[in-house]
């Protein structure tokens, strides 16, 4: 039974929402599912993302295939940084305190990366409210005062 980690859509008309799950490759896209790991809100800014690192991670070594979006989100919250790291240790190249101390410096940043991001984000849509356009009164006295 092939299984793909994919998105399944909810919320209402040009306003999506959509639950990371686990599914058969022949359900229907919003149909019935073996697993939900996540939600993802491609609304908000930055995209909010919920996700369960570790059932994530499980079901990629069972061998779900996620797509092409699902691909992305997961290497946005590094569970495939994760598996990769998972994959030195099983090799040897590296012990498993040295693989976590790397995702855990990596995540770190990440998340220092995403809350300037917000920032940025906020202070943007703040900055047009607080500075009004000035009226046509204030133009005139400004332009006689000028002239």
């Amino acid at each position: 039974m092939p299984v793909k980690i994919r998105l399944q859509r909810h919320g209402s008309k040009k306003r999506p929402f959509y639950f990371i799950v686990i599914a058969d490759i022949r359900a229907p896209r919003d149909g019935k599912f073996i697993q939900k790991i996540g939600t993802y809100n491609p609304l908000t800014v930055p995209a909010s993302v919920q996700l369960d690192r570790q059932k994530a991670l499980d079901w990629l070594h069972k061998g779900a295939q996620p797509t092409d979006t699902v691909r992305r989100i997961l290497s946005y919250k590094g569970v495939l940084y994760l598996k990769h790291l998972l994959r030195g240790v099983k090799l040897g190249l590296f012990d498993e305190a040295a693989a976590m101390e790397k995702f855990s410096k990596w995540h770190s940043e990440h998340e220092l990366h995403v809350k300037k991001r917000q920032e940025d984000n906020r202070s943007s849509r703040q900055g047009g409210r607080r500075a009004p356009a000035p009226r046509r009164t204030e133009r005139k006295q400004e332009n006689e005062t000028q002239g």
